[in-house]
């Protein structure tokens, strides 16, 4: 089965514009160094009845949104590989903390083994 790094992050709304510039970037990243899937989701739809919502889990704040996103690798090891290219890569490299559109200490991050997965596309 896959593997999977998850993120939930918190992003001001009215910077959700640059932080797309910076997604965009890490997919192309990510993918030319062997992920084989590259997902960021912004919140749309957060009320429920039944559980803790992100925005609440995450603290986000008045007007800041939640982003979701993961990556699928073939297996742990697969993803170590891929992420010290990714690492090495300059567009990756000159991506400070502070070059971020979000508060990078209250990004929620792990690596993921795959318990139950399917696709209904194929």
């Amino acid at each position: 089965m896959s593997y999977i790094d998850g993120f939930l992050l918190p992003c001001p709304a009215d910077r959700i514009d640059d932080y797309r510039k910076i997604a965009a970037t890490a997919c192309e990243v990510w993918l030319e160094h062997g992920a084989l899937e590259y997902w960021e989701c912004v919140a749309e739809d957060m009320k429920n009845d039944f559980s803790r919502p992100f925005p609440e889990v995450i603290g986000a704040a008045e007007g800041e949104t939640v982003v979701f996103a993961w990556i699928r690798y073939r297996s742990r090891a697969h993803r170590d590989e891929v992420n010290a290219k990714v690492m090495e890569d300059p567009r990756i490299a000159s991506m400070s903390p502070e070059s971020m559109p979000f508060d990078c200490k209250r990004m929620g991050y792990g690596g993921f083994e795959v318990l139950v997965g399917a696709r209904a596309d194929g």
